[in-house]
């Protein structure tokens, strides 16, 4: 997809999406799932099964776990049953992909501010981002009932910029889903793809128009070079 670079002095801010991007919740979601598998006598189910889906929250999880899409009338019932489960253990398991930790440091050293924007509720990324240490960095945190419209529709994120009070155009956006680039791309900003994240093994990324892509957090860093 090229390595595309933008010059530290054309950015001033670096903007996240949340699980699979900077965070792998993985375990903790697929356990709130299998939890309810368990208790209704079902076999549980390996991580692995859960895992490719974890970008869509509970409706992927119950996908997986009970062959369950929205339009199924228990779905709304099964949907609370999850988040309750999800709630009570939001970091049990959750922890920062490696090299996020440096590259926020890396960020921060470089006098570049950075935040989150993601699909996931208030309900759970208040409590979780103030859980973990990583986040008492960040200057800014979208959820994805901050505004009316979540991604891939770009409210999400002009809003973390009006918030940052830096014009989109100055903002790079990472995330390892297609909504994710549709959304920066329609905001006006330099988006790349996290390739390490939730990514099915049939995602073909290229359609995604990206302007760059990335295998690991830290390779980051070398697009945000000043050549």
């Amino acid at each position: 997809m090229g390595s595309l670079k933008w010059p530290l002095e054309q950015v001033d801010a670096v903007l996240f999406d949340l699980d699979g991007t900077l965070i792998d919740s993985a375990p903790d979601l697929g356990a709130a799932a299998d939890l309810m598998r368990v208790q209704r006598g079902l076999a549980s189910l390996p991580l692995s099964h859960y895992r490719p889906m974890a970008g869509a929250g509970a409706r992927g999880m119950l996908s997986v776990g009970f062959g369950m899409n929205p339009d199924d009338a228990q779905f709304a019932e099964f949907r609370e049953e999850f988040f309750g489960n999800y709630e009570r253990c939001l970091t049990q398991q959750t922890y920062a992909f490696d090299g996020v930790e440096t590259l926020i440091a890396q960020l921060r050293q470089r006098g570049l501010r950075w935040g989150v924007v993601t699909n996931k509720a208030s309900r759970f990324t208040d409590p979780l981002t103030r859980a973990m240490p990583l986040f008492a960095s960040a200057s800014v945190v979208i959820s994805g009932d901050t505004t009316p419209y979540a991604k891939p529709r770009p409210e999400p994120l002009l809003e973390a910029a009006r918030r940052l009070d830096i014009a989109p155009a100055r903002c790079v956006y990472v995330g390892d889903d297609q909504r994710d680039i549709v959304a920066g791309l329609a905001a006006g900003m330099a988006t790349v793809a996290a390739t390490y994240g939730y990514l099915g093994v049939q995602t073909d990324i290229t359609q995604w128009r990206a302007h760059a892509s990335i295998e690991k957090p830290l390779d980051l860093l070398q697009l945000l070079g000043s050549a």
